[in-house]
């Protein structure tokens, strides 16, 4: 039984190291920005690792005022490349605490 106890308290020392390490992980994923541009940077918005938008540059060059759709469209494609980058970090620093668990 005391060898139980022991390989029992040993993992919960690892599961404990590892949670200390994916908070520490998740914690300098979300300081790290993360900036998407559009059509040769014509548009960029940047972004924290948690999603929270920070900063938008729009170049006067792409302001038209007859024409508002285009500067629509760059600002959903400057902002859908940022949300990608931070979906590609994510899996690279977190997908290795959760790889194999159920629901990841």
């Amino acid at each position: 039984m005391r060898g139980g106890m022991g390989n029992m308290q040993g993992m919960m020392k690892k599961m404990q190291k590892m949670q200390k390490e994916m908070q520490q992980a998740q914690e300098e994923l979300n300081a790290t920005e993360f900036v998407g541009s559009a059509n040769g940077d014509l548009v960029k918005v940047t972004f924290t690792g948690d999603k929270k938008m920070t900063a938008i540059s729009i170049d006067p060059e792409v302001i038209d005022p007859e024409d508002g759709e285009i500067l629509g469209d760059l600002i959903l494609l400057a902002t859908n490349d940022a949300l990608a980058k931070i979906e590609t970090q994510t899996e690279a620093s977190m997908g290795k605490y959760t790889k194999g668990m159920p629901g990841f």
